[in-house]
C-alpha cells in the first residue's frame, strides 16, 4: 500500500507542475523566451484563490476569478514586457522576465504582507478512501481531476480547432503563418491568456492544499519548471506531461527512500542532470 499511496501523490504533484510548466512550454514554443515571471502569475492566482474564498466562501468563483484576471494580467505581460523586445536578443527578455518576477515578489510582499495569507475555513479537507487503505483529500483529487480536463481541452483545442491550426502554424513559422491571413498578435494573444490562466489554476491549487500563499511561493516552483520544460524537450508539450508526471513521482519516491540524502527538490534536479545527461535533447526528443 505504501507505493500505491506514494505513487497516487507523485501523480498530484505531477499534475500541478504540469499545469504550471505547459504554460511556459506554450510560451517558449511560440516566442522562444523563458517565461520565468510565469511564477509571478502562478503566485498571484494563489492570492486571487484565497481571498476570493475567503471573501464569498466560493471555491469555483475564485477559481473562475483568478484564472481570468491572471490571464488578462498575462496579456499585459507579452504586451508591455515582451512584445517591445521581441527583435532584441532571447536574452534580454529572459531578463526582463527575471527582473519583472522579482519585482512581482516585492509588490506582493508590501501589498498581502510578508507572512502570507490562508483560507479561514480550508475546503475540500475531506478525506476518501481510493483504494483499500488509501486515502486522498479532496482537494488532491480535485487536483487531478481539472489537470486531465484542461489537458484534454488543450489537446482537442490544438487538434481540432482553426485555433489550434493557427497556434501551430505560427510555431512553425510566424512569417508564413501571416502571408496565409493569420493575426500573429492575436495568437500570441490567446497563448499568454491561456498560459497565465493555467499558472493561476495552478497557484489555487497549491494554495488550497498547503493552505498557505506567500510572496515567495513561485520561486521553487520557477527552476523546477524550467527544468521540466528542458526535460521534456524544449517546447513540447507532451514531453513536458511526461517530464511533470515523472518527476512528481520521482520526488514522491525519492523523499521516503533517499530522502535521508537530499531534500525534495535536490532529489528534483538530480534526476534532471541524470536524465539529460543520457538524453540531453529531452526525454521524447528524437535527435
Amino acid at each position: 500500500m505504501l507505493l500505491l499511496d506514494l505513487g497516487l501523490q507523485g501523480l498530484v504533484q505531477g499534475a500541478i507542475y504540469a499545469l504550471i510548466a505547459l504554460g511556459l512550454t506554450l510560451v517558449y514554443g511560440l516566442l522562444r523566451i523563458l517565461h520565468v515571471a510565469h511564477a509571478a502569475l502562478f503566485t498571484l492566482g494563489g492570492y486571487v484563490g484565497v481571498i476570493v474564498t475567503n471573501g464569498t466562501g466560493s471555491l469555483p468563483l475564485a477559481i473562475l476569478l483568478a484564472m481570468v484576471s491572471v490571464g488578462v494580467i498575462g496579456i499585459g505581460v507579452y504586451r508591455f514586457c515582451y512584445r517591445p523586445l521581441l527583435n532584441r536578443s532571447p536574452l534580454v527578455a529572459l531578463i526582463a522576465s527575471i527582473g519583472l518576477f522579482i519585482a512581482a515578489e516585492e509588490i506582493y510582499r508590501l501589498v498581502f504582507g510578508p507572512y502570507g495569507l490562508s483560507f479561514v475555513t480550508p475546503p475540500l479537507q475531506t478525506q476518501v478512501e481510493v483504494f483499500p487503505g488509501v486515502f486522498l483529500s479532496h482537494a488532491r483529487l480535485l487536483v487531478v481531476g481539472l489537470s486531465v480536463v484542461i489537458i484534454g481541452i488543450l489537446a482537442w483545442l490544438s487538434g481540432s480547432t482553426r485555433t489550434g491550426v493557427a497556434w501551430r502554424a505560427t510555431v512553425s513559422d510566424p512569417d508564413i503563418a501571416a502571408s496565409f491571413g493569420i493575426n500573429i498578435e492575436k495568437v500570441r494573444y490567446l497563448n499568454f491568456f491561456i498560459g497565465s490562466a493555467l499558472a493561476a489554476l495552478a497557484g489555487v491549487m497549491v494554495a488550497l492544499l498547503n493552505n498557505l500563499v506567500e510572496p515567495t511561493m513561485g520561486a521553487v516552483p520557477a527552476y523546477k519548471a524550467l527544468a521540466i520544460i528542458v526535460l521534456g524537450g524544449l517546447g513540447s508539450v507532451r514531453g513536458t506531461l511526461v517530464a511533470s508526471l515523472a518527476l512528481g513521482v520521482i520526488e514522491s519516491f525519492g523523499t521516503i527512500y533517499i530522502g535521508h540524502l537530499l531534500d525534495r527538490d535536490a532529489i528534483a534536479f538530480a534526476f534532471l542532470v541524470l536524465v539529460l545527461m543520457v538524453r540531453p535533447r529531452g526525454l521524447l526528443s528524437r535527435g
